[in-house]
């Protein structure tokens, strides 16, 4: 029982660490992504066009 227990801690920390660095990414990506929505209306209001 010891091999397959071992092998269970191996693979939830595995499977942990993979969580770890998607946490990271999504949160990274995230931001990235509000930044450029805002410079982008930023950039949109600087636009004046009259639809009369």
């Amino acid at each position: 029982m010891g091999l397959i227990n071992k092998a269970g801690d191996l693979t939830f920390k595995a499977f942990t660490l993979g969580l770890g660095v998607a946490t990271i990414y999504l949160g990274a990506t995230f931001s990235v992504n509000v930044y450029r929505g805002l410079a982008w209306h930023n950039a949109q209001s600087g636009l004046k066009i009259s639809y009369k």
